[in-house]
């Protein structure tokens, strides 16, 4: 699936860029069941801001049972200083997560793709297993930034071995809030670990490297399609959408079942649930 060239770049920046993957009407399904999901979502079952200033804070009880089945959380802006959303609901969900790929037949379509799998194999995944899946909206205006982690934080194994398949829904560009990655940064340290005990969080400070600035730190815009995979050791940003337009895409975090998943990460499956891979 990928040339030697993409493989060669991939090695050496830590990600890359594939334009056309997903066709028009593959995103546009997409798009109509996370509205469906969004519509049918009542904020009286919870008001949970999706943050990524405090997440050992932050992590409610609604985030922590997101794990295996699927939420919606508001961006940090969408309220008010009353508690009422200031604009539609539409307009105020930051994302869905997490088991979308597993659970709703739309999301199971788009993630379960050949060529996505033929791709995986290529950067080294020989035994893919997908433990997550976002939907994430970067609302006009309201879109929250999230700040530089590695995925690797999130999503830990021995080695290394998390990878993430983000997918343009809509053209991603600097003016609503691309995504910004440290090109190389990969061969840098894993920082922080976010783990899980029960139902207490903590974030574990393992090296003292700082983030990337504008010395080194460039853009990736992506038109609607695209798929960008990058190393679980890539730091990556997103700046606040402060545009008129949205900034739709949906993210995979997989890991390689040959490597050792950490059981402190924060998700976790069992016999109800069983992580499955591409095919």
């Amino acid at each position: 699936m990928l040339t030697q060239e993409q493989r060669d770049r991939y090695q050496r920046d830590g990600y890359i860029v594939i334009p056309n993957f997903k066709a028009p009407e593959d995103l546009a399904r997409l798009r109509l069941r996370a509205e469906e999901i969004v519509e049918a979502f009542d904020p009286a079952e919870s008001r949970a801001v999706f943050t990524t200033r405090d997440q050992e804070s932050a992590s409610d009880a609604w985030f922590l049972g997101s794990d295996n089945t699927v939420r919606c959380f508001f961006e940090e802006e969408a309220f008010d200083e009353h508690g009422q959303l200031k604009q539609a609901k539409a307009l105020s969900i930051n994302k869905i997560g997490h088991a979308m790929h597993d659970l709703d037949p739309v999301f199971e379509a788009f993630t379960r793709d050949a060529k996505l799998a033929a791709v995986a194999r290529d950067l080294g995944l020989e035994r893919p297993q997908v433990w997550q899946s976002m939907y994430i909206f970067k609302q006009p205006g309201i879109g929250g930034e999230v700040r530089w982690h590695q995925d690797a934080t999130f999503f830990d194994s021995t080695p290394i071995s998390v990878t993430t398949f983000w997918f343009a829904l809509e053209d991603a560009t600097v003016d609503n809030g691309c995504l910004w990655v440290e090109p190389g940064g990969h061969r840098g340290p894993l920082r922080e670990r976010f783990l899980r005990d029960g139902d207490r969080i903590s974030m574990e400070k393992l090296d003292a490297t700082p983030w990337p600035d504008d010395s080194t730190a460039v853009p990736l815009e992506a038109k609607a399609g695209s798929l960008v995979c990058f190393h679980g050791l890539l730091p990556h940003y997103s700046a606040p959408n402060r545009s008129a337009v949205s900034r739709h895409a949906f993210t995979l975090h997989v890991t390689d079942a040959r490597t050792a998943y950490s059981a402190r990460n924060w998700i976790q499956r069992d016999a109800r649930l069983p992580v499955r891979g591409f095919d």
